[in-house]
């Protein structure tokens, strides 16, 4: 039996080896992992035939801007199609909040990330030098973008993976964001924001059966 192939979309302050985990658990599904930039140039490879799109966090939006043609199904990890609170999302992140990261990215920079990293709650260590104004401007998209009615308007069967305790994206913020999503299959881990990382074998286990059932 062909495997559709994985397109990983890591989240903001990550690089695609954040994926490794997973993909050494899914070990006989073919992978292709987005890089967007945060510490080096954007890797974004064109995926031929059918993919099973999976984004973690703030990969997530990006990938309902950038949807592989042959898109079988979405699996959302510690994600979100909008981040920030607004009149009819007010479970979102406070904009105050991540202007005062902006504010902080803008004087310390170092401490900013490292601080993010720490919240987060798993050691994890991207390869490379830090790719200052990518990570300023993915703070923006995080920021801007809203891509709720792109999400309700997709027929593709969707996987939402979240965290009972996430640091990052609390629980209430991952149901309402995910609340029009009639045909969404919803799955809990204990804790943690770095879920492909932190339980990837639960990852894999529930990415393998979502699979079978396309």
């Amino acid at each position: 039996m062909s495997h559709p192939t994985l397109l990983l979309v890591h989240g903001w302050a990550f690089d695609r080896h954040f994926w490794d985990p997973l993909c050494q658990d899914l070990g006989d599904y073919p992978c292709a992992t987005v890089d967007l930039g945060f510490y080096g140039e954007p890797e974004i490879p064109v995926v031929d035939g059918p993919a099973l799109a999976v984004g973690h966090s703030l990969g997530f939006p990006w990938l309902l801007r950038h949807l592989p043609e042959q898109c079988t199904g979405l699996v959302a990890i510690n994600a979100f199609p909008r981040f920030t609170a607004s009149k009819d999302f007010p479970e979102g992140v406070p904009r105050g909040q991540l202007r005062a990261m902006q504010r902080d990215m803008a004087k310390a920079p170092e401490r900013a990330l490292a601080d993010f990293q720490a919240r987060c709650g798993v050691d994890y260590s991207a390869t490379g030098t830090p790719h200052w104004e990518a990570l300023k401007e993915g703070l923006g998209w995080l920021q801007q973008w809203d891509e709720r009615e792109r999400l309700h308007d997709l027929f593709a069967p969707l996987l939402v993976l979240a965290g009972e305790h996430d640091p990052i994206v609390p629980l209430n913020m991952t149901q309402a964001a995910f609340s029009q999503c009639r045909q969404a299959e919803f799955h809990w881990y204990e804790d943690g924001h770095l879920l492909p990382c932190a339980a990837s074998a639960w990852c894999a286990a529930h990415i393998r059966a979502f699979v079978t059932a396309l």
